[in-house]
């Protein structure tokens, strides 16, 4: 069994495990709750009722959430020529084409948190996917990552774009912010996450599609949440 530290079983204390807690109430305790020396990272996890062995209910995409992550992401932009300009202008970390990708292969380079890629560039890129998709960082239509609009992409990523995938489990995980933020903007940012992936339900599925939805900080003890607090 694993053991908790003693911040985390002090703030377990405030936790009725056993209720489903409101939005209002639950965005309270959250911040309440944290058990870290620095402002910790406010996450939600939401069980879905998929069959995650079906590629038609699988779910992928990105949002931009409505209040930003307070998270600042180091972006790697691969694409050539006027395409490469406008990201540096955008505020790109990095941006290259072929010599980064020989970089990334070359010094197994990881010093950055997203990949951008404009469709001419993914050829090249799908070569070292062995090296990018373990990490999660091989750039996906889906997320918004493979695009000719790198600006958008680099815009959307530095005001908290976030991917999102279900895990084996049926379960999506997402940052809705930090202990530091408000209660209206964690609040805000939590009601678009959930509706976001409830307008995302999957044709394939049929009845209820979100389970359970709960939220917690960084190490710090899950809070469970009452579905009817949400207008979905």
């Amino acid at each position: 069994m694993k053991k908790h530290g003693k911040k985390y079983v002090e703030a377990s204390k405030n936790i009725d495990k056993n209720k489903l807690y409101s939005l209002t109430d639950a965005i309270k305790l959250v911040k309440k709750t944290g058990v870290t020396n620095f402002d910790s990272t406010v996450e939600v996890a939401i069980k879905l009722n998929i069959d995650a062995k079906k590629s038609d209910q699988n779910l992928r995409g990105s949002f931009v959430l409505p209040n930003g992550t307070g998270k600042s992401k180091k972006v790697l932009v691969i694409a050539k020529g006027d395409a490469a300009l406008k990201a540096k202008e955008a505020g790109a970390t990095y941006v290259g084409d072929k010599d980064m990708i020989d970089k990334i292969a070359n010094e197994n380079w990881f010093s950055y948190d997203v990949i951008v890629a404009t469709p001419d560039m993914m050829p090249e890129l799908g070569k070292i996917g062995k090296l990018l998709g373990p990490k999660g960082l091989m750039p996906n239509p889906k997320t918004g990552t493979v695009t000719n609009d790198v600006v958008k992409a680099v815009e959307d990523i530095n005001k908290g774009m976030i991917a999102y995938k279900n895990d084996s489990f049926g379960n999506v995980h997402s940052i809705i912010g930090k202990v530091s933020f408000d209660e209206k903007k964690l609040a805000e940012n939590l009601e678009y996450v959930v509706k976001t992936i409830a307008n995302n339900k999957p044709a394939s599925v049929k009845g209820v599609f979100i389970n359970n939805i709960s939220i917690s900080t960084t190490m710090g003890p899950g809070i469970k949440l009452d579905k009817n607090s949400f207008d979905i």
